[in-house]
Formats: structure tokens, C-alpha cells, sequence
């Protein structure tokens, strides 16, 4: 690791840590030419899948194109940019684990659609006017009516 203030490869770690979420190391060093101290963080390399858009494209899994759309659906909502970060990062690890070595974009849009609709409905119908793309605003209304229906129904088995 070189030095960020003289360029010397040669350091020493003084002090090693487990990151709050334990999935990263931070490293305090110290360089053994200018005695300054720096930090640097380790953490596992993850291969994540291919995602396959509807045209048929293949681009890399980017979590940071998945929370955009999201934090784009949740302004000014009561979703905390944590609860957020949990899921992409839960997201993530799913697709990681899963071993598949490409997954649909429409999978992906699924997934973010269902835990939106359990978050809120505001931020839900946004996402979903984007994700599902509607033509009209019969489309829109249809989409509306389904989810007042679920949530009336909700209400009903609960009282």
C-alpha cells in the first residue's frame, strides 16, 4: 500500500477493526519513511451477475443504479436512507449467493416493486409508473384501483 503523502510502499499496521456491518477491515498504518499515519479499508471482492435488460443487453449488477431509482420514489416519504441501504445490500448478497451468473432486469424490478409496496404506496406507484412503464392513465388508474383493493382487504382481515 503506498503511502498517499511521500509514495513509500513500506508501512506498518498499527491498529485493525471490523467495520459497524463487519464486511469491511480498517487498517491504520503508519509509513516507515514519513512516520504519517493513513487508513485504508479492506473488503471482499464480490462477483456479482450480468443483468439482462429487456433488449437483450448485458451490462454489470449496480447496486448505485438500484438505489437511485429508488431514493427517486421515496422523496420526501418516511423511508430512512438505512432501510434503503439495508435492502440493496440484502439484494446484493441474494444475487451474489444465488450463483447465477446472469439475472433479468424485470427480476430485479420485481423484488424492488414488492418491498417498495410494503414501505409505502406513494413511493410504490411511482416506482411502479416508471418500472412498468404506463401508456395512459387508465394503466395508472387500473394499477391504483388494485392496490386500494389489497389494502381494503388488508384492513378487512385485520379489523
Amino acid at each position: 500500500m503506498k503511502c498517499p503523502f511521500c509514495g513509500e510502499i513500506s508501512n506498518k499496521v498499527i491498529d485493525s477493526r471490523l467495520s459497524k456491518d463487519n464486511r469491511m477491515i480498517r487498517r491504520r498504518r503508519e509509513c516507515l519513511n514519513c512516520q504519517k499515519r493513513f487508513t485504508t479499508y479492506e473488503k471482499v471482492e464480490t462477483v456479482l451477475p450480468m443483468v439482462v435488460k429487456k433488449d437483450g443487453r448485458r451490462e454489470p449488477f449496480d447496486p448505485e443504479k438500484i438505489r437511485s431509482g429508488i431514493q427517486k420514489a421515496c422523496q420526501k416519504r418516511q423511508i430512512s436512507v438505512h432501510t434503503i441501504d439495508d435492502f440493496i445490500d440484502s439484494l446484493s448478497q441474494q444475487f451474489q449467493e444465488s450463483g447465477q451468473r446472469e439475472i433479468r432486469s424485470a427480476d430485479i424490478g420485481e423484488k424492488v416493486i414488492e418491498q417498495l409496496k410494503e414501505w409505502d404506496d406513494v413511493a410504490y406507484v411511482r416506482f411502479a409508473s416508471v418500472y412498468r412503464q404506463f401508456k395512459d392513465i387508465n394503466e395508472f388508474m387500473v394499477e391504483l384501483k388494485d392496490l386500494l383493493d389489497e389494502r381494503q382487504g388488508e384492513d378487512k382481515e385485520q379489523g
